[in-house]
């Protein structure tokens, strides 16, 4: 007797299986000619630090979730019992908001790249190259304790046989609040913890938009001569950038939006399609956005050419 998956079972593992074929291949791809880059310059610029960092972290969002998803959903293998649900689920969301973070950080780097030479904005700059380090150090200690809940809350579903009130199901786990008030005290940190860089992020590609547009009308018909310097490549720098931080806007708003509606349900629900749907759309910005920079870096871009003709040779 062959066993037949359930369609909706089947569904959900294409679609995380999706994610995982493009997304873990791509972010590779752009962790690798960073590496080559490195080799060949011996030192990588603070905004390439910070793109490579972002990128490392994608590739952990991807193959920790959605790889691991795809595995379980296609019953080749599950680590999901207590300790592999409490850990993949404290790796996913201490990856997902370091991306967020990262995503914000070079929002902010970028806004202060193009300031005026000579300006506090660009003095500014000098001084975020000096502590790069430290402010990932910060992030990391930031993100990590932040998502100490899953640990303390998450468990798997074979030791759940009853629905307890205040719970959310996100298939092959739960997360079980002790109280309605710990689940919103949790919800709105979380949420918080998404918002603030969603706006500052957000406040700094418009600062971006803005000086370009300014740029654009001032030097308009001279930059048309030259063939390109360090401005240029910082405008196509800024507008790679603002790409990123719109496809993040978009996809962790969605994502957001359905942790709230998960909020407002005082029991736990017996489907996972609504805390599925927040890993999808969580998960495709970690999936795209190394498609966003292998098209818009022209670093990465001309490494991985320069590569993928060696090969064929």
């Amino acid at each position: 007797m062959t066993y037949r998956m359930p369609s909706e079972e089947l569904i959900r593992g294409m679609l995380y299986l999706s994610l995982t074929v493009v997304g873990v291949p791509g972010n590779i791809a752009v962790i690798l000619a960073f590496l080559l880059l490195l080799h060949q310059e011996n030192q990588l610029l603070p905004a390439d630090v910070i793109v490579l960092h972002l990128t490392c972290a994608n590739l952990l969002v991807v193959a920790v979730r959605c790889l691991l998803e795809t595995l379980a959903s296609f019953q080749l293998a599950n680590v999901f019992d207590d300790h592999g649900c409490k850990s993949v689920i404290f790796v996913h969301r201490t990856a997902r908001s370091l991306s967020i973070w990262l995503t914000f950080v070079l929002s902010a780097y970028q806004c202060l790249s193009i300031a005026p030479p000579g300006s506090r904005w660009a003095s500014m700059r000098l001084l975020v190259n000096k502590y790069l380090g430290v402010v990932f150090i910060f992030l990391w200690l930031l993100t990590t304790c932040m998502s100490l809940g899953a640990i303390l809350f998450s468990s798997g579903r074979q030791n759940n046989f009853t629905m307890i009130s205040y719970g959310i199901n996100v298939q092959f786990c739960y997360v079980n609040f002790p109280s309605k008030l710990s689940k919103e005290v949790y919800g709105a940190a979380q949420v918080g913890r998404d918002v603030v860089p969603m706006a500052l992020m957000a406040l700094a590609s418009l600062i971006i938009l803005v000086f370009l547009y300014k740029h654009s009308r001032q030097v308009k018909g001279l930059r048309s001569s030259s063939s390109g310097g360090g401005g240029g490549a910082e405008q196509r720098a800024a507008k790679a950038v603002v790409a990123l931080v719109t496809l993040y806007v978009v996809l962790y708003g969605v994502d957001n939006g359905l942790w709230v509606y998960t909020l407002t349900v005082r029991k736990t629900m017996t489907t996972s399609l609504i805390s599925d749907l927040r890993v999808f759309f969580s998960s495709l910005y970690a999936a795209l956005s190394p498609v966003v920079i292998i098209a818009s870096n022209r670093k990465v871009n001309s490494r991985l050419g320069v590569q993928c003709r060696r090969n064929k040779k």
